[in-house]
């Protein structure tokens, strides 16, 4: 039967297995970024087939959460809010459900400044400013190091724009009312372009949802209405990467549609009884090439 899998890296090239739930950062560092990562998935069964769980889940605000990949780091060189993105890259076309028009319809629903071409015969993807799209955002300037705060959070973090710093149109820095709803103000492109994320600029994000439901049999979507689909009828055995990236910008002449990866956090399934079966046969193998010499 298969199970799942955890990575994280600084780039989709270097990824590594990870722990879930276990409440441990993952360091990610790079010449571009420089954070920590951790992944709670509620119903998640390690390679034994044991079912772990999370203190997370029973935290006010997040009881009715399923799943969530948090992420507190820096950018080492400055970027411009409107082109930090984030979402899922594919390397190959996607094996697209019946009813995928619901579901994509429901994804645009939750984040109405999704980017998509799901559909590509090349390289399917699904990216959207991370400012805009995190249900939880956290920012502190990093002036004094006592302001660091832990990670991962003691408790859930909670949104906080209060010293997130935008430049006016003639260059005068100010920080946002705190009313400022995050999500309808930095849907507009302007308002995006107007913050600059540096190596000052220590973010924290909850990206975390209920509308994935994780058992040992595999995982199931649901969307309001009803539907649900059994996703691992449609996994073609690709991981499922949520990735944070830069924008593809004019004149960039790679082979993908999305920038330079900044981190990726990767879910994959692998076939724990198979590998098991190999593992005896290459045993097994070895002791008969030692009998012939």
């Amino acid at each position: 039967m298969p199970r799942l899998r955890v990575l994280a890296g600084p780039s989709l090239e270097e990824l590594v297995p990870i722990e879930v739930n276990s409440d441990k950062a993952f360091d990610i560092k790079s010449d571009a970024f420089e954070g920590q990562a951790a992944v709670y998935i509620k119903g998640f069964a390690d390679p034994n087939g044991d079912v772990g769980d999370s203190s997370y889940f029973s935290q006010e605000g997040r009881t009715d959460v399923t799943w969530s990949i948090q992420v507190q780091g820096r950018f080492l060189q400055p970027h411009s809010a409107n082109d930090v993105m984030f979402g899922n890259t594919f390397d190959r076309p996607l094996q697209l459900p019946w009813g995928f028009s619901a579901v994509l319809g429901f994804m645009q629903y939750i984040d109405p400044t999704l980017e998509q071409d799901l559909a590509s015969q090349t390289k399917p993807w699904a990216l959207s400013p991370l400012i805009a799209t995190m249900p939880y955002f956290a920012h502190t300037r990093m002036d004094e190091l006592h302001k660091v705060p832990p990670f991962p959070p003691i408790k859930p973090i909670e949104e906080d724009i209060s010293e997130l710093r935008v430049k006016s149109e003639s260059g005068e820095e100010s920080v946002l009312d705190p009313a400022t709803g995050r999500k309808t103000y930095f849907r507009s492109v302007e308002n995006r372009q107007r913050v600059i994320f540096g190596p000052e600029d220590l973010i924290t994000t909850d990206f975390c949802y209920n509308y994935l439901d994780f058992s040992p049999d595999g995982v199931m979507l649901r969307i309001p209405g009803g539907l649900t689909f059994d996703m691992m009828k449609y996994w073609d055995g690709q991981p499922v990467r949520f990735v944070c990236c830069d924008r593809k910008r004019p004149g960039d002449s790679s082979d993908v549609p999305w920038g330079r990866v900044f981190w990726c956090v990767a879910i994959e399934a692998v076939d724990y009884d198979d590998s098991e079966e190999q593992e005896e046969e290459e045993i097994e193998d070895e002791g008969s090439e030692e009998e012939i010499d």
